[in-house]
């Protein structure tokens, strides 16, 4: 599928240039985007792809991208499918798009989807003579957290990972009833999948059903403790808090041993950091997004 990419140029402000982009994600959908980068370089520069939360877009990681560009990144992000540019009639699309998955409507914009449009945006990424397609970094917030550590994990094209609040065992939270956080994020949507079938009460056995048809083996092969290892050896932070009721701590751990283990084992110890942010929710503390910035300067070089 060609990328047919578009791309409208803008005047530098204080020495930082955005463009708009778009490109195709496939036959019937195009990806809108802001690429931020230093003005009246034409070297080749490193990319940090910003990928924003649940009912967010591209513009909620516009100030992080400014950030990178003044440290010498070219910085980029994208709305996520039913976000955004994307979003069809308003705030409710991405939910009912949730819905008409679980309705079988073969799309999976419940995280898949959004992964698949990383790797299509690497792809594009990888045409422009600005970019050094070997120093390519990915950060996400919550939702854009995990499509992170999903993405990473597929793709080798990705050098450097930083997922925030989003690295979770699925599983845990389903073999220890802490699901609600995590579905809270999409109530509306689980709300009318279990309205679907009768279920006035939902446990844990119908989120299980719930995520098979949303995003098949999100609780399983392409849980938090399964991936991260795939990720290594290449330098991964993973920023998360210890009472975020949306990633309940104890699967945070699950998903840190594991990659611990994967990183000790070929001799990598030092490719990976975790935060853990005490006394804090669901929210990225300043110092936490100061320390990833600080992670892919340290190893994407700009």
């Amino acid at each position: 599928m060609p990328l047919a990419a578009q791309v409208e140029a803008t005047p530098s402000t204080n020495g930082i240039v955005e463009s708009r982009f778009s490109f195709a994600s496939d036959a019937k959908d195009r990806v809108p985007g802001i690429l931020v980068k230093p003005a009246g370089d034409a070297t080749r520069r490193p990319v940090v792809i910003a990928l924003h939360g649940t009912g967010g877009s591209k513009a909620n990681m516009l100030a992080l991208c400014h950030k990178l560009a003044e440290r010498g990144f070219i910085a980029v992000a994208i709305d996520a499918p039913h976000h955004g540019e994307r979003a069809f009639t308003g705030k409710g699309d991405y939910q009912q798009a949730i819905v008409s998955a679980w309705r079988g409507s073969g799309e999976h914009p419940f995280f898949y989807d959004t992964v698949w449009d990383v790797m299509r945006l690497i792809d594009y990424l990888d045409t422009r003579d600005d970019v050094d397609p070997q120093r390519i970094g990915l950060v996400g917030i919550s939702k854009g957290g995990i499509e992170t550590y999903l993405a990473a994990a597929i793709d080798k094209r990705v050098a450097v990972a930083v997922p925030c609040i989003g690295v979770q065992s699925f599983h845990w939270a389903l073999t220890h009833d802490d699901w609600q956080g995590r579905i809270g994020t999409i109530q509306n949507a689980f709300d009318t999948a279990a309205k679907d079938v009768g279920v006035t009460k939902p446990a844990a056995k119908f989120v299980e059903k719930f995520y098979d048809r949303v995003a098949p083996g999100i609780d399983r092969q392409f849980d938090g403790p399964a991936l991260l290892p795939l990720i290594a050896p290449r330098p991964l932070l993973v920023i998360n808090s210890d009472s975020d009721n949306h990633t309940p701590l104890p699967g945070v751990i699950e998903c840190t041993t594991a990659a611990v283990r994967a990183y000790h084992a070929l001799n990598a110890d030092d490719h990976l950091a975790v935060i853990i942010q005490p006394k804090t929710g669901h929210k990225v503390l300043p110092e936490s997004e100061q320390a990833a910035i600080d992670w892919f300067t340290r190893w994407l070089k700009p």
